[in-house]
């Protein structure tokens, strides 16, 4: 271990043990922590350009004075605006969302601004730019340079961080140790080590700045991927249950089913059964899109498992979902001798201690529930098969439950909706991905309109004409009563208003999460029976209710959705051969938001929903706080540089494949670097 990983921030020149805590605060502790600590962001001082002669459509900086300053509060978020004058001309800046800017840019204040120049009819405006004020930040006059803006608390200031940083660079840089060889960085296009630090902190040009960065991204991936090359290597070297598939088995099975699988369910199933029959635990990913057949495929895996006298378990992430799995499963097997239980949290204590002992002693084949299935009290008797059912939660601890056992079951990921492609090589970068990618056949395209107020009257004369015809349809509402807080209709009270006033002669019905269950239970079997033209409901029928006559999905308050939640209300029709509609109903003004409405127009393909649904939320929001599993990154993006991601899984997976210990020479300081440098980033990912 070198001593820039051991020695304290504090005795880098300039800092000192005062500044030391404001540093410790931001996560800076040692040397190495100070010098990869990277600049959140450039301004480019080398060409300022004078506001006359900015492009409109192009990037420009530019420095004047604030002359007028002007903050506006409208319904969705604050618009702060300000006119700056460099003597040849004025530009506007507007800053979305950020109230903030207000206190920085008074009247008179002198600024640089960089970004793009565009407006209304060819009005000269920066959007949202980047900034710098003058007076308290004297190297932001430095013309001819790249500036770097480091990540502060509010003790700490620029031009301090920097000059700390030129001194912790002049002392330590040469001590980082470089940990790819010469061939390894060539083949690869990076720079060294040495180069990389000091040109990512202070870049003489944009081309220096970006060999840096892409330098940098590519560490982070690779030893992410490295760590999962490690990880899937590791559960090679347990050893799982062997299963036999025989013709007659295979011919039980699917006579059980109540349609014939299609060619790409086949195809994902020859990979799950090879996995099987192998004498290493199955770690797999099981993807395809709304409708695509899923839980045939995982019932077909399970019988297997049952078939070679082992036992199988779904876990799934809600009460809901798993009381939807046990009603699906015991439909599909209801003609086969196969036990099968729901372990409910409501069950009674009686009720549970005798589902518990049928599964010890093995009467229980089929076991469904949530993740309270591999608490300690639940002990199977011969577990060959976990089915977890993921539903975007994204969570690896369940699987890390699994895994940590002597004798590892077959595990099934299943997900409801295709994953990004990213999330595929990230938090499920250590399974093998099976991807059901076509629909059963008969199904049409779903036709989806965005619906704003003006058009509300002509969408429910058609939506009636549906009806009908003798088509049914939902009409679902973001929460089960108005809230005036939120400014949004309910389930309850729009559900009068439908039945009184809109379609007084369509037949409704109303479904939703404060009904009784015997109550759901009866309004859902009245509306596959037809007894209903129209099912008003909250999202509860997002996931796992399946009426072949249903054709219209109309959502309300469509804004108030997320893509994949919008993609699998969609997914509740279109599923028998009749041409079937989505209704978007929504007011919104909001970009992103029009941006998922507009999505769903464009296309019904999951999988770029899936893509463009992490194009708009960004990694933060689309995975969440959780643990999901996702390690942190600096400087890498997932979106943008998925190219360089999927370059360093190939180079991290092949040098597994040849050294699995990383033991030989040239791979030593490789496993030095992920157990001690990024174990902090991967401990999520359970690899470290």
């Amino acid at each position: 271990m070198s001593s820039i990983e051991t020695t304290s921030v504090q005795y880098v020149k300039g800092v000192g043990p005062k500044r030391c805590k404001d540093l410790v605060a931001l996560g800076v502790q040692t040397v190495l922590d100070l010098l990869y600590h990277f600049p959140r962001k450039y301004l480019d001082r080398s060409d300022v350009t004078p506001i006359d002669e900015v492009v409109y459509g192009e990037m420009a900086v530019v420095r004047g004075k604030v002359t007028d300053a002007r903050m506006r509060y409208g319904r969705r978020m604050p618009v702060f605006k300000v006119m700056i004058d460099d003597g040849t001309s004025i530009i506007k800046a507007t800053f979305f969302n950020q109230p903030w800017v207000a206190d920085k840019l008074t009247i008179g204040t002198d600024v640089l601004l960089a970004g793009k120049v565009e407006g209304p009819d060819h009005a000269l405006e920066l959007k949202s730019p980047e900034y710098a004020l003058i007076e308290e930040d004297s190297e932001a006059l430095e013309l001819g340079r790249i500036v770097p803006y480091y990540p502060l608390t509010g003790k700490l200031n620029q031009k301090w961080l920097r000059k700390v940083m030129r001194n912790c660079l002049d002392k330590f840089a040469d001590e980082l140790e470089e940990f790819y060889t010469d061939a390894f960085l060539a083949e690869n296009r990076l720079p060294a080590i040495g180069e990389a630090i000091r040109q990512i902190h202070f870049p003489e040009t944009a081309e220096e700045k970006d060999r840096a960065l892409r330098r940098f991204k590519f560490d982070e991936f690779f030893f992410m991927e490295l760590a999962l090359a490690v990880r899937r290597r590791r559960l090679r070297k347990k050893t799982g249950p062997v299963f036999k598939l025989w013709p007659k088995l295979d011919a039980r099975i699917r006579e059980l089913f109540p349609f014939t699988l299609t060619e790409f369910q086949d195809d994902v199933l020859k990979e799950i059964v090879a996995d099987l029959r192998s004498p290493y635990p199955m770690n797999r990913l099981l993807q395809g899109d709304v409708g695509s057949g899923k839980t045939l495929v995982a019932a077909y895996a399970m019988l297997v498992a049952v078939g070679n006298e082992h036992q199988a378990a779904i876990m799934a992430p809600t009460e809901i979902l798993a009381e939807q799995h046990f009603q699906t499963f015991s439909s599909i097997l209801a003609d086969a001798k196969v036990s099968i239980v729901h372990l409910a949290g409501g069950d009674t204590k009686k009720n549970r201690e005798e589902k518990l002992a049928g599964i010890e002693t093995g009467k229980v084949d089929i076991v469904i529930g949530t993740h309270a299935i591999i608490q300690s009290d639940v002990q199977f008797r011969k577990l060959g098969l976990v089915v977890v059912d993921e539903q975007h939660k994204f969570g690896v601890m369940q699987r890390k439950a699994l895994t940590d056992k002597t004798t590892v079951p077959n595990v099934l990921v299943m997900t409801a909706t295709p994953i990004p492609r990213t999330l595929a090589l990230t938090v499920y970068g250590d399974l093998d991905v099976s991807t059901i990618r076509g629909m059963p056949p008969g199904r049409r395209p779903v036709e989806t309109s965005w619906i704003p107020p003006a058009k509300n009257g002509d969408a429910w004369e058609f939506i009636r004409g549906q009806i009908e015809e003798g088509k049914q349809g939902y009409v679902v509402y973001p929460v089960i009563s108005d809230s005036e807080k939120l400014g949004l209709q309910g389930a309850e009270e729009s559900f009068e208003y439908l039945s009184e006033k809109v379609l007084p002669d369509v037949p409704m019905a109303l479904l939703h999460g404060r009904m009784k269950k015997s109550e759901k239970e009866t309004v859902m079997q009245a509306f596959r029976d037809g007894e209903y033209g129209l099912l008003v409901a909250t999202q509860l029928i997002e996931v796992g209710v399946d009426v072949s006559n249903a054709a219209v999905m109309v959502v309300m308050h469509s804004e108030r959705f997320g893509l994949a939640q919008l993609h699998q209300l969609r997914g509740r029709v279109g599923r028998g051969a009749q041409q079937s509609y989505c209704f978007l109903f929504s007011d919104t003004r909001s970009r992103d938001a029009g941006r998922r409405l507009s999505a769903m127009e464009r296309t019904t393909d999951g999988f770029k929903i899936a893509e463009e649904d992490l194009k708009i939320r960004g990694p933060g929001e689309f995975f969440g706080t959780s643990q999901h599993g996702l390690p942190e990154l600096a400087v890498a993006d997932l979106v943008v540089d998925y190219p360089l991601l999927r370059a360093a899984r190939d180079r991290a997976f092949k040098i597994i494949d040849e050294d699995a210990d990383l033991s030989k020479p040239e791979n030593t300081k490789l496993k030095t670097v992920m157990e001690t440098q990024y174990r902090k980033r991967l401990e999520l990912m359970d690899v470290g």
